[in-house]
């Protein structure tokens, strides 16, 4: 079934209302704050036709974008019966353990922030604030005028983190992650500890309870907003790496920040069950990958159609 209706009222509130009152808000606020005897000449320019023709072909361009999410849904839910279930969550457990000393990486991290206030905190943080981050920067750099020399290398790196590694590489090697580990390969007592402390989260913010969500459509066969169940590779990690990047592009100090932050979200994916250590690892590495070589390409491309024009000295005189 496609998932496509699925998006409608949600990414309509979202990308279509909340967001450009949220832009407009801020930039009259900015005006009022900001500025005093120049004020009205400010007013103008934040108004001015090219920030608002931005600001609707933007939200157009975002409008389109929910076929483009209802799409990965579908495919995402597909996934499982394509490939006759999650094949690949034992060698990539394994691997894991092998890479961190032959214990899983969970408990590690659990042995040192296993208090409930720090589950807490990282859900929040996982669940809530990256959503706001990641589709905010989306927002932003699909209706400024101020990301027009980004627009075009982000919006496509945006679609490879989906497409490349939420659809492609998710299904060659297709895993549940940690938080459905026994589900899937039938030893509930590898993960059984990471399980039990989750469960006593609760909240809209809850792990567990958007795992149990996730699960119970993946059992029905029913598709669901946000449905879908992939580990390898993590989408979390490649959308907020993929943030990192520009932002470094853009000011060392703020890429300090952003890649603190980067890896935060991967302490937080495995600390949660969502994902394997592996999953946020190749993340990352496709991401830069993927960033310089698009950088690359966009730049050699570039110097073909403009190339150097040579002016000739002129005399001393003149």
């Amino acid at each position: 079934m496609l998932s496509h209706d699925l998006y409608f009222g949600q990414w309509t509130k979202v990308f279509l209302i909340v967001m450009p009152v949220i832009a407009i808000s801020f930039d009259m606020f900015w005006l009022v704050h900001r500025f005093d005897r120049r004020r009205r000449l400010a007013f103008r320019r934040i108004f001015s036709a090219k920030r608002m023709a931005g600001l609707i072909s933007g939200v157009l361009l975002l409008g389109g974008l929910m076929f483009f999410q209802g799409s990965f849904t579908s495919i995402k839910n597909m996934l499982p019966a394509l490939r006759g279930g999650f094949i690949d969550d034992r060698a990539q457990a394994d691997i894991d353990a092998w890479l961190h000393f032959g214990v899983d990486p969970w408990i590690l991290l659990h042995s040192v922030l296993g208090q409930d206030w720090v589950r807490s905190v990282i859900e929040f943080n996982y669940n809530v604030l990256w959503f706001i981050l990641c589709f905010g920067a989306l927002f932003f750099v699909a209706t400024s005028p101020s990301a027009d020399g980004i627009r075009k290398r982000y919006l496509l790196l945006f679609a490879f983190v989906w497409i490349g590694c939420g659809n492609i590489l998710a299904g060659l090697f297709l895993s549940a992650g940690p938080a459905f580990y026994g589900a899937v390969v039938g030893d509930q007592a590898r993960f059984a500890g990471l399980i039990a402390f989750l469960s006593r989260g609760d909240g809209v913010s809850s792990a567990a309870e958007y795992q149990t969500y996730l699960w119970a459509l993946h059992e029905s066969g029913s598709a669901g907003f946000g449905s879908g169940i992939s580990a390898f590779p993590s989408i979390h990690v490649g959308l907020i790496t993929l943030n990192a990047l520009f932002l470094n592009g853009y000011s060392r100090r703020l890429g300090v920040v952003a890649f603190a932050y980067v890896a935060f979200i991967q302490i937080s994916s495995v600390y949660l069950g969502w994902h394997y250590a592996i999953d946020g690892y190749v993340s990352m590495t496709l991401v830069v990958a993927a960033y310089y070589a698009l950088t690359a390409v966009l730049k050699r491309r570039w110097e073909r159609t403009h190339p150097t024009v040579t002016v000739p000295s002129l005399p001393v005189a003149s």
